[in-house]
């Protein structure tokens, strides 16, 4: 058999070796494992209960952090207030007290942040790994039928898109690589794509969305903001039209982006919620945007459209393509090189 890739698994390989060999299902699941599913969500009665789990494996510096507001994210990416978060934590043989120590203050620090409690968890040094993992789960509650999901995506819905592209890939490739760039960026440039690492956050903005009403929404994690719509598109069923010039991608992430031969729109980008909703409720979302927040800058970048369209972006110049199944993140180019 093919040695696998870095990185998280292709969307068929999922589907093929691991998806496809869940069998056994309980009739309280509303929604359970596919691709492109942030969470699970169980029925519980008046109430259902939103889950995510995910991984943090490729930012040390900043695990304790991520390890929150990753799953955080997904939770509400349902449009779903997340309140609760365990945490496991694999060390490797030769961690200090105060490793563990910083790692913790920056998981309490993020958890005050969004508004959740660290409520359990397993830490533990082990020479199964050769550094930090932590895997976190979050939960959440929300009123029977409120959680938002991609299968509700119509045609004629609006694509919207908070903040930037390629927001996490940036902070974790500037932390990691401050070394190599610092002749790509000025001082001022690699502090500010540094700090975009403190901005992974959309619980505020898919929070705020599903208070509006949403067709659905995903947080922009592996595969970047194009392998989000097509994820989407492959909950739904449709299709979609995105036009890359609406897409914004900050001049540092650009610059990041150029040095290294990579992808911004197919760069992992925590921070940027991608959203869809009819035209009436796009608009007022990005309204409630504006009053908010300044920091949640957001734009209209596209379309959903029936199945028959295909899911395709539009360049600058009108020419119009297929937009490709997520593979492994461009973040994996520069970080295992």
């Amino acid at each position: 058999m093919a040695e696998l890739k870095i990185g998280k698994l292709d969307s068929d390989v999922l589907q093929r070796i691991v998806i496809d060999k869940i069998r056994y299902r309980r009739p309280e699941v509303k929604t359970r494992a596919g691709i492109g599913e942030d969470c699970a969500v169980i029925d519980y009665g008046e109430y259902e209960c939103v889950v995510s789990t995910d991984p943090i494996t490729a930012d040390v510096k900043n695990i304790g952090r991520l390890a929150i507001h990753i799953s955080c994210n997904d939770v509400a990416s349902n449009g779903i207030e997340p309140l609760g978060i365990t945490l496991a934590v694999m060390l490797p043989v030769g961690t200090t007290e105060s490793d563990v120590q910083t790692i913790m203050t920056q998981a309490g620090t993020a958890a005050e942040e969004a508004g959740v409690e660290i409520i359990g968890g397993h830490t533990e040094v082990t020479p199964a790994v050769n550094q930090p993992v932590i895997v976190s789960t979050a939960f959440g509650r929300g009123i029977a039928g409120e959680s938002a999901s991609a299968r509700n995506m119509r045609p004629g819905d609006m694509i919207l898109m908070t903040k930037s592209a390629g927001l996490e890939g940036t902070g974790i490739i500037a932390t990691e690589r401050a070394e190599e760039l610092t002749g790509v960026l000025t001082p001022q440039e690699l502090r500010r794509a540094q700090g975009m690492i403190r901005d992974v956050s959309v619980v505020k903005d898919g929070v705020t969305a599903g208070r509006i009403g949403t067709s659905g929404m995903h947080d922009v994690t592996e595969g970047g903001i194009l392998g989000a719509v097509w994820e989407m598109c492959h909950i739904s069923g449709l299709g979609a039209e995105v036009e890359l010039e609406a897409i914004h991608v900050d001049p540092v992430t650009e610059k990041i982006a150029a040095h290294y031969g990579i992808d911004p729109l197919r760069l992992i980008s925590s921070g940027c919620m991608l959203i869809v909703a009819p035209p009436s409720k796009a608009y007022k979302i990005v309204t409630e945007y504006h009053k908010i927040d300044v920091n949640i800058k957001s734009a209209i970048i596209g379309k959903i459209c029936g199945a028959e369209h295909g899911i395709t972006q539009i360049d600058p110049q009108g020419q119009e393509s297929e937009i490709a199944p997520p593979r492994a993140d461009e973040l994996y180019k520069v970080i295992n090189r």
